[in-house]
């Protein structure tokens, strides 16, 4: 929390700018200090507070007691010693810093702001900022700190929280100025879609497209509500357009071979999903929609995609689903063996899974 080089640097401080210490008050602190190394905080505390009480100007005595409080995590005990540190010590970082914990710890993250801003402690910063409703700055200060720890999962956890606030703030700017824009209605539709209200959603997207009939990714969500609601045909019409379009979208290929193949329409459906293969290689998504598409027309072809699944995704749900498809394939073929093999290994997989906590 706050290295003892920083401590020293304090004391340090403390000697040459104050009046020397009774010998009563050095002796508390030699024994709350052994008290605190031997993790004996509650006799620490004591100390500490005795030194307080004879030494009420004396900033090192308050930030010892604010930090062994600290390290009891009784973080609102902590505030009031670190309080006195930070008035008798104004220029002390190690109090800033330790103080802009405590405030944080108990709740009181916009007094903490200040101190931690002082400090440059981009991660608790962060939160503090999430806290009090400051998406944007807790975004950036959180990525700044994930530098240092890229691995960290609080910061990981508090940056996906902050960057959801900072998205939905955004929506709700939108949809509050702009409402009657093609955004706008695009916005809201994702909110209908998002609660599954199929209808209402499709509806507000065909209004952003009256509005700006070409932009670019509109007719690809339309598409996919459709899907959600299992209206294939208006998938694939939307979807189709998308990829006249956006020629190059390898989404928008597969959400079209996905729509076809829905329909029934295998040969156009293997087309479209080999594209989008083409245009991004080894989706698995793709490659299992190809194997599917092709399991009748072009064995070979479905068991090499369906293998290339297998090979991606190891044990998951998916490949688990392409052992079962390439099963189907070899019982067809003639390849028992083979096909049995296919099936013990979509029960060892479909096993685990179905054990896994929801």
């Amino acid at each position: 929390m706050i290295r003892a080089a920083l401590f020293v640097c304090l004391f340090l401080q403390g000697q040459a700018t104050e009046a020397p210490r009774a010998p009563e008050v050095v002796e508390l602190l030699r024994s709350g200090l052994d008290d605190e190394t031997r993790n004996n905080l509650d006799e620490a505390i004591t100390a500490f507070r005795k030194a307080a009480d004879l030494a009420p100007s004396d900033a090192v005595v308050f930030f010892k007691l604010g930090e062994a409080y600290m390290k009891k995590r009784d973080y609102v005990s902590a505030i009031s010693p670190l309080k006195r540190a930070a008035e008798l010590s104004p220029d002390s970082l190690p109090v800033d810093q330790l103080l802009g914990f405590a405030l944080l710890a108990a709740g009181y993250a916009s007094d903490a702001i200040p101190h931690l801003e002082k400090v440059q402690a981009f991660d608790a910063l962060g939160i503090a900022q999430l806290q009090v409703g400051r998406p944007g700055e807790a975004v950036a200060n959180l990525q700044k700190a994930l530098e240092k720890t890229p691995n960290d999962p609080d910061l990981l956890y508090y940056l996906s929280r902050a960057s959801g606030a900072l998205s939905s703030q955004s929506v709700d700017k939108l949809l509050s100025a702009f409402p009657n824009t093609a955004r706008g209605h695009q916005a809201l539709g994702q909110n209908y879609f998002a609660a599954k209200m199929y209808a209402e959603a499709a509806n507000e997207y065909q209004r952003a497209l009256a509005l700006r009939p070409d932009l670019p990714g509109l007719r690809l969500e339309l598409g996919q509500i459709y899907a959600a609601s299992s209206v294939w045909e208006n998938a694939e019409k939307e979807f189709r357009e998308e990829s006249r379009s956006q020629p190059g979208s390898a989404e928008a290929a597969y959400r079209l071979g996905d729509a076809l193949l829905q329909e029934g329409k295998m040969k156009e459906a293997a087309e479209e999903l080999q594209r989008s293969d083409q245009l991004l290689p080894n989706m698995p998504e793709t490659l299992y929609e190809l194997g599917k598409a092709t399991a009748v027309s072009d064995p070979a072809d479905a068991e090499r995609a369906l293998g290339r699944v297998v090979e991606l995704e190891k044990d998951t749900f998916l490949a688990g689903q392409a052992y079962l498809a390439l099963a189907a394939i070899h019982r067809k073929q003639g390849k028992t063996s083979q096909a049995a093999h296919d099936m013990e290994e979509y029960r060892q997989i479909h096993s685990v899974i179905s054990h896994l906590p929801e």
